[in-house]
């Protein structure tokens, strides 16, 4: 696959030019998929990007929406080829949260609140090895290492020397107080944290428990940005059997309020710091 080429990117794109073309037609998804003889769900699977597009849907969507333009046509249908393309991450077999791995993979910049656990992305390889197999004890060992390698290979983006993704971490103190594999391991962790915090382009902060009662007392959640403008903001909740990804310019905006005033409330960077540098000691005791 072509390095430039983002399958779920693609995907999120075609579904979205698909939608506005039905939408310009006046047509309910309803009524597209009683002309296709097909389920209302697949036309909405197919519009929110959360399903593979052949050329063969284009083709007949295009004909139900009486598109004129060869070009139009003809670029629809090269992106559906694309987007039927692997990324990096389907080397590994099958990953649960492929979606947001592409997703992440495209992104400007990502936003993520964490009230439980140091966020994946920086994560030192025996945290992970450490979480993964706490979290699914029935897990085989070769399954946790695939695992960790895909989550070695998302950090890639953040310490990339060119366009590296801008993170901002807003983690709550539990993460830190939580012993994942052991004192050793957490003091590498925090360490590792405090490292990844100098970067430029990464930003950390602690909600500390004496805030008490706070907008993220809801769970865990991460808000993705890109770069072009076609491409909607994402947020993102991680459920145990299935995810969730909201798109709509509400929710977006709701979640991103709720992220500023968790941000307010957290320590300053400085003060997270130093904060992260205090616990990893006791962990040294």
């Amino acid at each position: 696959m072509a390095s430039n080429v983002n399958p779920t990117v693609r995907r999120r794109r075609l579904g979205q030019e698909l939608r506005r073309l039905r939408e310009l037609k006046g047509m309910t998804a309803e009524e597209v998929a009683e002309r296709l003889l097909v389920s209302q769900s697949k036309i909405s699977r197919l519009e929110n990007g959360r399903r593979s597009i052949s050329q063969r849907d284009v083709r007949d969507l295009c004909g139900v929406y009486e598109v004129e333009d060869q070009r139009i046509v003809d670029s629809l249908m090269e992106m559906a080829r694309d987007s039927r393309q692997q990324g990096w991450w389907h080397t590994f077999g099958d990953i649960p949260y492929s979606v947001y791995i592409g997703l992440e993979t495209d992104a400007e910049s990502l936003r993520v609140y964490e009230p439980q656990l140091v966020t994946g992305l920086l994560q030192t390889r025996a945290y992970a090895e450490a979480l993964v197999q706490g979290a699914l004890p029935e897990t085989s060992t070769a399954e946790i290492e695939k695992r960790v390698q895909v989550r070695m290979r998302r950090q890639e983006r953040v310490t990339a020397e060119t366009n590296p993704l801008r993170l901002w971490v807003v983690l709550d103190e539990a993460a830190l107080r939580r012993v994942v594999g052991s004192k050793l391991v957490m003091r590498e962790q925090l360490e590792h944290l405090i490292e990844l915090s100098q970067l430029p382009h990464v930003t950390v902060q602690v909600l500390p428990f004496e805030v008490g009662a706070h907008p993220g007392l809801n769970g865990q959640y991460a808000i993705l940005e890109f770069t072009d403008a076609a491409d909607s903001s994402v947020v993102y909740l991680e459920g145990v059997t299935s995810d969730l990804y909201l798109e709509k310019a509400q929710d977006v905006q709701k979640y991103a309020v709720m992220y500023e005033h968790l941000r307010a409330q957290s320590l300053n960077v400085e003060q997270s710091r130093q904060f992260i540098a205090e616990t990893a000691k006791e962990y040294a005791e």
